[in-house]
């Protein structure tokens, strides 16, 4: 793709999914009238604003009446707190944050107003660490300076949470925190101000891929598998194992990790058509999807329904009921 049509495709796709993810308080009516779609999505230099760039673009094609825009933003809590507040229609959010605003448990403090309308692609918990910092495991982070991701970002940080604490340590105590964006954190472990980074995203994600090209040999992903059972005993099942290719940042082998699937979210009000369209939309033009990131060929007839607590909006139902 030409550059100017990327940040083109990519511009209108982060506003289709801030307003279909993210936001939420928007009465069916107003989307009626309006015509407009804001979709919520995540950091400039993650999978989140480049899927969310697509889906908008393919709105703004082929859903009559109707013009996305995406917004980035701090991340998955975010997001949903867009949804459910009515700054956004539409946004992305990995299943165990999304489950977590249904249930109403932390970081959320009451039953947020989300259905999915699908389950999409897995993201790949990256613990990326200095080579010079001493760090080969999760224990080794203790004392050490730590990015957890954006303010927004709550699923970082609850995976950064949750693997410090089956290592015996503690995010508040045992670490000192930065919040800050995976810009931010990537060039802050470029330049030794930080000794480690906290990471989900989709692969590749072109943050860390940037950071592997200009601080060749002074970064490395840890393994996270002795980790995982813990982290499904203690937390989800919904952890499960996944593995980060080497040709994927240019590593020596290839990094075994957690991995937890995203889903497309939209508010509770949403009028079962428009719901009914956009679910459409993703599989009728996937291929679009697919050629602004790779991750969307892990969009699946057969596994787009599997959402768990979060319930599948009535509108997404249909169409799959049909299909």
């Amino acid at each position: 793709m030409h550059g100017r049509f990327v940040r083109t495709y990519v511009g209108f796709l982060v506003g289709a999914l801030a307003l279909a993810g993210c936001g939420g308080q928007r009465s069916n009516a107003s989307e009626a009238a309006t015509g407009r779609l804001s979709i919520a999505t995540g950091n400039t230099t993650g999978v989140y604003y480049v899927m969310g760039g697509g889906f908008a673009q393919i709105i703004n094609a082929h859903l009559d009446g109707y013009r996305a825009t995406a917004e980035a933003t701090g991340g998955s809590v975010e997001n949903i707190q867009r949804i459910a507040n009515g700054q956004s229609d539409i946004g992305l959010s990995p299943v165990d944050t999304a489950t977590d605003a249904v249930r109403g448990t932390a970081p959320f403090t009451s039953p947020q107003p989300i259905r999915a309308i699908a389950r999409v692609y897995n993201n790949y918990t990256h613990v990326v660490v200095r080579t010079d910092a001493g760090i080969d495991r999760i224990e080794d982070l203790k004392g050490k300076v730590v990015g957890t991701g954006s303010p927004g970002a709550g699923t970082i940080q609850a995976i950064a949470r949750r693997l410090l604490a089956v290592s015996g340590l503690n995010l508040d105590t045992d670490v000192t925190q930065q919040r800050l964006s995976l810009p931010e954190s990537t060039d802050a472990i470029a330049k030794g101000k930080i000794q480690a980074l906290f990471w989900s995203g989709g692969l590749p994600t072109a943050g860390i891929k940037e950071l592997f090209g200009t601080a060749k040999g002074k970064v490395k992903i840890l393994d996270l598998s002795p980790y995982l059972a813990k982290m499904q005993s203690q937390y989800t099942t919904l952890y499960q194992a996944g593995t980060i290719p080497k040709g994927t940042y240019g590593t020596s082998a290839d990094i075994p990790t957690i991995v937890v699937p995203n889903l497309i979210l939209v508010r509770d009000t949403m009028s079962n058509d428009l719901a009914y369209r956009l679910t459409k939309l993703l599989f009728d033009y996937k291929a679009d999807l697919v050629a602004t990131h790779k991750e969307a060929n892990n969009l699946d007839l057969s596994t787009a329904q599997l959402t768990g607590e979060v319930l599948l909006h009535d509108g997404a139902k249909k169409y799959y009921g049909q299909h």
